[in-house]
């Protein structure tokens, strides 16, 4: 716990830094994970292919000017009840994405820019931190995203579980740091500017499951969709060996045939990421590091995520600044 702690604090450090620096004209840091070498059935990923060879402009459209009906060929978005969502909406015990306060997943490997290699790391940690979007409670997670040891973005993202058992993504404030200073920050939250939650993690997924938008926010051209894509897969990550692995194909409107392969272990959650297709990037990445935090660890991730959202508050103050605080 020492060995973690220790790192921990560099990484927090390292994002109060910044945000302090952009308070005086600098910035602030997000994350995610790794690798696939898999074959899937054909049919797993038809819909998916076909879809991404679509034009963007013929994929996803409004029902007419002025609705905030949204239709598309490639994806279902469902519509956000928060009629579905009960008291314990912040208690994410879904099997394949299990949010627990305190819990970190660190995850390790390549990137591709520019046709090199870069060491790419991410830390994703389950903050204490509650806040409400769209009349639902969610919980507050804290993402840390490293290109060669550099914090070059840091997101404070938020997700909630509904009463049946799917996890919701209700939206994400992320900025991007060039250099160690802020560059931008392309936020999205469900119910503003157009924006609209999206299934991240099915109750029960299964391989015949039509692909899924993840969230929508036009504002920000975020439009992520998945699709059920493997199951009953094994994979072997430094943290540990797993069976009866799900993998997700992840991609979005302005990709063409690109695809993010998303592994995750039943109890465990995200524990690979690889890719198939054109994806510019080829991120590959494992598990490295799975961790429950300490009081203090744990105290240190809400300062920089507070410290993050009151940022927020000043660079977005037609999106973020019209959301209630974390509390």
């Amino acid at each position: 716990m020492l060995r973690l702690h220790t790192m921990l604090s560099a990484a927090v450090v390292s994002l109060l830094v910044l945000l302090l620096a952009s308070a005086c004209g600098g910035g602030s840091p997000p994350v995610e994970a790794n690798v696939a070498d898999t074959e899937p059935p054909p049919e797993a990923t038809t819909v998916m292919e076909e879809a991404a060879e679509a034009p963007a402009a013929e994929t996803m459209q409004e029902v007419e000017e002025g609705s905030d009906d949204v239709v598309s060929p490639v994806a279902e978005l469902r519509e956000l009840d928060p009629g579905n969502f009960d008291d314990s909406s912040t208690t994410v015990d879904n099997e394949w994405l299990p949010l627990q306060p305190g819990t970190q997943w660190v995850y390790e490997g390549l990137t591709v820019e520019d046709g090199e290699s870069i060491a790419h790391r991410i830390e994703f940690i389950v903050t204490d931190l509650t806040k409400e979007i769209a009349g639902v409670n969610t919980v507050v997670a804290w993402i840390g995203d490293f290109s060669d040891d550099e914090l070059v973005e840091a997101e404070i993202a938020f997700y909630a579980q509904d009463n049946d058992g799917n996890v919701w993504f209700l939206g994400e404030y992320p900025e991007e740091y060039e250099d160690g200073e802020f560059v931008d920050a392309p936020t999205w939250i469900a119910g503003l500017a157009g924006a609209k939650a999206g299934i991240m993690m099915k109750a029960k997924p299964q391989p015949e499951t039509p692909p899924y938008f993840q969230g929508w926010g036009p504002a920000v051209e975020w439009s992520d969709y998945g699709q059920v894509d493997q199951v009953g897969q094994e994979t072997c990550v430094p943290v540990d060996c797993y069976e009866s692995v799900l993998v997700v194909a992840e991609s979005s409107l302005d990709e063409q045939n690109a695809f993010q392969l998303k592994y995750y272990a039943p109890g465990v959650g995200h524990v690979r990421v690889g890719w198939r297709g054109d994806d510019a990037t080829q991120e590959e990445l494992e598990l490295v590091e799975l961790e429950q935090l300490d009081s203090e660890a744990l105290t240190e991730v809400r300062a920089a995520a507070l410290a993050l959202e009151q940022h927020a508050y000043e660079i977005s103050p037609d999106v973020y600044a019209q959301t209630a605080p974390a509390e």
